[in-house]
């Protein structure tokens, strides 16, 4: 199935939060424990979204609520679910998944 995300675009948001010029990644960590990131391009490319509804409808909580990362360039995983907080760095976090997981476009 194919789903209907509501959402600001994550670049958009980053724009007007306005980052440092040295930013090179940014990390999600969510309610549940989990810690992942994405790189630049990855964060401001146009499909990258921080989804709150879903189908029309508020995001439900199997399926991210309060608010949840898709990364239509990345594979599923990388669309984190239940976000807490966000961090702009421009150190890379460690999150002890190794490197050929990291970065997996499609």
């Amino acid at each position: 199935a194919i789903g209907e995300w509501t959402g600001v675009p994550l670049g958009q948001l980053l724009h007007y939060a306005g980052i440092l010029p040295q930013a090179r990644f940014v990390n999600f960590y969510s309610f549940d424990g989990w810690i992942d990131s994405v790189d630049m391009i990855d964060a401001f490319h146009p499909q990258t979204l921080l989804a709150y509804g879903m189908n029309g409808r508020d995001l439900p909580i199997q399926h991210g609520a309060p608010l949840r990362l898709r990364v239509e360039t990345q594979i599923g995983y990388k669309s984190m679910k239940y976000l807490q907080r966000i961090e702009v760095t421009e150190k890379f976090v460690d999150t002890g998944v190794s490197d050929w997981a990291w970065h997996v476009g499609i």
